[in-house]
């Protein structure tokens, strides 16, 4: 079978073999805003080229979102690969002599009954919970928006988002504090330094989130923080305050599904909080459509 992780900004493949293993594989900067409207059959076929003829293939992400290809609807949680698989929907072309399956997103309410929502972290979720023991786990997904989710002898139960990387992103970019940073071109990545250890303790000062972002520029005004070590404390700050929020109080590893970069960042953010993490693969995104395409109803079917 063929798995495809189609996200906003990226396209990525996976040849399965009838074991779920990893054949092959192809990524491209292809992202469902690339595609023009009525393009995706082509974009598709495009990116796959000799692979389009090897079916199932199933698709998970924005590809299911309201500006991808079909807007596949949601799942309740608490859920497992039955209850996403069953709103699965297919699409066709060439006649429907091609087809391809997209998998739901996932949705769950708060203590306020206000609606959180994922796509594409659902099938990552469903493929590493096969690497967690039975019972209770955390796992946290950081990104754009950051998920923090409860499962439970592999089904989803509920989850809150951050939007930390992408405030992040528009605070480097669009604010004054930007103004005190090196271009983005010239800074470094960002990795678990000093700056990123003093913005990690700042966050759990009293003040708030709000006080703690113009601190970002007052430090580098009274030269406490360097203007390249700007990013890094932001950084620190925001992670920081993310898992003040949102780490579950109960204990137990951290299970983390990320890119080693921004993996390592997490799972040192974690430590200094005094909780364990394991980095898991982050391309658990083809087993779990592999576990999906299980559930597929006989060719011929229309879901």
């Amino acid at each position: 079978m063929i798995a495809v992780d189609w996200g906003t900004s990226s396209f990525r493949a996976y040849r399965l073999d009838a074991a779920g293993r990893i054949r092959d594989r192809r990524a491209a900067p292809a992202g469902i805003l690339s595609v023009a409207e009525g393009g995706f059959p082509a974009a598709l076929e495009t990116q796959l080229g000799d692979w389009i003829e090897e079916t199932p293939i199933l698709m998970s992400g924005m590809v299911g979102s309201r500006q991808g290809w079909l807007e596949a609807p949601y799942a309740d949680c608490p859920a497992g690969a039955a209850e996403i698989a069953r709103l699965m929907r297919r699409v066709s072309w060439e006649g429907g002599r091609r087809e391809a399956w997209i998998v739901p997103g996932l949705a769950c309410r708060d203590a306020a009954a206000v609606a959180d929502v994922m796509r594409g972290e659902e099938t990552q979720i469903l493929g590493a919970a096969e690497e967690l023991p039975e019972g209770a786990a955390i796992l946290c997904l950081p990104g754009t928006h950051s998920k923090w989710v409860r499962l439970d002898s592999g089904r989803i139960l509920d989850f809150a988002t951050a939007m930390t990387g992408e405030a992040f992103a528009v605070l480097r970019r669009h604010s004054i504090l930007g103004r005190l940073m090196p271009p983005e071109g010239a800074a470094a990545a960002i990795t678990a330094d000093a700056a990123f250890d003093a913005g990690l303790a700042r966050a759990g000062d009293p003040g708030g989130l709000l006080h703690h972002l113009f601190g970002v520029r007052s430090r580098a005004l009274f030269g406490e923080i360097a203007p390249a070590a700007l990013p890094a404390y932001l950084s620190g700050v925001l992670i920081g305050r993310e898992l003040a929020d949102l780490l579950p109080h109960e204990g137990g590893i951290v299970h983390i599904i990320a890119e080693p970069g921004l993996a390592r960042l997490y799972a040192h953010a974690l430590a200094a909080a005094g909780r364990k993490a394991r980095i898991l693969d982050p391309d658990c995104v083809a087993r779990g459509l592999y576990r999906l395409a299980a559930h597929l109803p006989k060719r011929g079917g229309h879901g």
